[in-house]
């Protein structure tokens, strides 16, 4: 009976390590795919706020939780499923997919960067856009699939050699993370001029002067969150168009990046690492504003002949 035991608690054991080693797996396999999709989270949680912007304070929090809500859908129950089908059925085409997205990354950085120049366009889009909370937040969720879809096609193709349970998952564990990271990231942000406002006009002294310090650096800090996220958008974009170039069978750019990224890191000792991602990452941005730029110009152009 004794000896049963034993050896009933040594095979649970087992499995207990078994499944702790799982576990593991899984946490690394979406700690690997989530840093791969780190420009695109950034570019979510840059989005997003512009989509409470005119609301009252009491409604910002409810409508970013019904974004979240679309966002986590959108991932779990329509993008997960289709991504775990295809690369179980047609895996060649992750490669051609994840460039459709990283031309579409490259393209949004571009489109961001021309407002940036002429921001009279900008203002005439924003101006045309209906300021409802059904229609703000069926347009958030809609542009969130676009780009949970280019997330969890990144993680996926980092994790693409996995089992299927999982790939299955380790993206699931990426849209639940990422979901919850962005939207709380999102949360804190849309909500700390109130914070700021509350200890300036509550408080006294030090808390009143943090108070006022926080309003005054919400706007700096929207600013930036937008300019990094466009940054993010043209080097994610193309770094994924100079890798899947390579995979495809067109090497020369891919191999004169890394033997430049390579000399760079030789040539500068200590701080050659640093350097040498720099380089490749600056060279990557510029590959994304130039397809970027084409796309822009392609359409912009296609716009106004329609409009003659």
């Amino acid at each position: 009976m004794s000896a049963g035991l034993a050896a009933l608690l040594d095979d649970v054991a087992a499995l207990v390590r078994a499944a702790s080693a799982s576990i593991d797996d899984v946490a690394a396999g979406a700690s690997r795919a989530s840093m791969k999709a780190t420009g695109v989270i950034v570019d979510d949680a840059a989005v997003t706020p512009r989509y409470v912007q005119g609301f009252t304070p009491d409604r910002e929090l409810p409508v970013i939780k019904r974004i979240a809500v679309g966002s986590l859908r959108n991932k779990l129950l329509i993008i997960l499923p289709a991504a775990l089908a295809l690369s179980e059925l047609l895996p060649w085409l992750l490669t051609p997919i994840l460039m459709v997205g990283g031309a579409y990354l490259c393209y949004e950085g571009a489109e961001k960067l021309w407002e940036l120049v002429n921001p009279g366009a900008a203002h005439a889009e924003e101006a045309t856009e209906p300021q409802d909370e059904e229609t703000l937040v069926g347009s958030a969720i809609r542009t969130d699939f676009i780009l949970s879809a280019e997330i969890m096609v990144i993680a996926l193709d980092e994790v693409a050699d996995e089992p299927l349970l999982s790939r299955a998952l380790i993206l699931a564990f990426v849209a639940l993370a990422i979901t919850a990271g962005v939207y709380g990231v999102v949360g804190l942000i849309v909500k700390m001029d109130d914070v700021g406002l509350r200890l300036a006009r509550g408080g006294s002294g030090a808390g009143a002067s943090f108070g006022r310090g926080l309003v005054r650096a919400m706007p700096v800090v929207l600013s930036v969150l937008a300019k990094v996220g466009i940054a993010a958008m043209l080097w994610v974009g193309g770094h994924i168009l100079l890798v899947g170039l390579d995979e495809l069978g067109v090497h020369a750019l891919y191999d004169w990046v890394h033997h430049l990224e390579e000399d760079v890191h030789h040539a500068l000792g200590a701080v050659g690492g640093v350097a040498g991602w720099l380089t490749n990452t600056i060279a990557s941005a510029l590959l994304g504003v130039l397809v970027g730029g084409i796309i822009v110009a392609v359409l912009h152009g296609r716009g106004h002949d329609d409009g003659h």
